[in-house]
């Protein structure tokens, strides 16, 4: 049973890989002229990196969230409960509020990444390695922090945001939202390859999710040392959401989306297959997204409104409809 139940899901996550491929064709080629070859080229030059910062924005934000709710063992959870993304507006708020909007910490795209990853990469690890310890790792203490961190940062970010120049503030409200509108192809490279260094410096902790989820007491059992590899997640998780923001902006309901989309396809306690159903999901809705966004919208609405109006109601219907999948 349990083999013909993984060949199912394997059949199931090769459809989502041709579903991703559809999505990712129809965004790249949909309205483009292929008969004049340097407007050909010029769309492909603009459309490619937007589409790659896509899928690598879907990988970390949908492993990480499944990670996330494994972790904390609920599955109507998202990442956006550590912090960083009202981490990330509050950074932008301080630059703009004091060094201004025409700063090169504001204009200059790799400056401001990399403060934005410093920034809150420290965060994190404080937060969910250094008190993660000293709160003798409890979660739900940890998660309490997070939380009264969100809206202490907002609670700063608002108060800035009054007394700002209405001018500033304009050029401000651009950042905060999510968008793939203007990508840098050289943080795509460097967030891929932090991606790719993290995933390998937490792959013993992934190689133990199946059997961390059995809870406290059967993981040491089993002598895999509990508290070490939940603090290393916890840390993996903040810094891939603190990678996926700092790249395009906060997108607060993917995670809670994707993650909840993969259970209920999968249905399944291997975590290898959830992780890689979270991610493809992810592929799909932003690309395909993001060609709503362009081609019926004209870049009127950023694709993460549609994202946060379908995550609420989709959060909703997880709660009202007592559909919560624990595997």
């Amino acid at each position: 049973m349990g083999s013909a139940a993984h060949r199912k899901n394997r059949r199931k996550l090769a459809l989502l890989v041709f579903l991703v491929v559809v999505a990712a064709a129809a965004y790249l080629f949909t309205d483009v002229s292929f008969a004049n070859e340097r407007l050909f080229r010029y769309a492909m030059k603009i459309r490619i990196p937007k589409l790659i910062a896509m899928l690598v924005t879907a990988a970390a934000i949908g492993g990480a969230s499944i990670v996330f709710q494994s972790v904390i063992n609920n599955t109507i959870v998202t990442p956006c409960l550590l912090g960083m993304n009202s981490l990330y507006t509050l950074i932008h708020a301080v630059v703009v509020f004091v060094a201004g909007s025409g700063s090169f910490l504001v204009v200059n795209g790799n400056i401001s990444f990399a403060v934005d990853l410093v920034l809150m990469g420290v965060a994190a690890t404080v937060i969910y390695s250094y008190l993660f310890r000293k709160t003798n790792h409890n979660i739900l203490y940890v998660l309490l922090i997070g939380t009264v961190l969100t809206s202490f940062f907002g609670s700063i970010q608002s108060t800035l945001v009054r007394v700002m120049d209405p001018n500033e503030y304009d050029s401000l409200l651009a950042s905060l939202v999510a968008s793939f509108s203007n990508i840098n192809s050289e943080i795509i490279v460097f967030a891929v390859l932090l991606l790719a260094v993290l995933i390998f410096a937490l792959r013993r902790e992934l190689a133990l999710l199946d059997v961390l989820t059995l809870g406290r007491d059967q993981a040491v059992n089993l002598g895999v040392d509990y508290d070490r590899a939940i603090r290393r997640l916890l840390l993996g998780v903040a810094l891939c959401i603190a990678i996926a923001t700092a790249m395009v902006g906060p997108i607060s309901f993917l995670g809670l989306i994707i993650a909840n989309l993969s259970r209920q396809l999968l249905k399944t306690y291997r975590h290898s297959q959830l992780i890689a159903g979270s991610a493809l999901f992810g592929m799909i809705v932003l690309a395909g997204g993001q060609m709503i966004v362009e081609q019926v919208f004209v870049y009127a609405v950023p694709v993460s409104v549609f994202i946060t109006v379908g995550g609420g109601i989709y959060f909703l219907y997880l709660l009202l409809g007592k559909r919560r999948v624990n595997f």
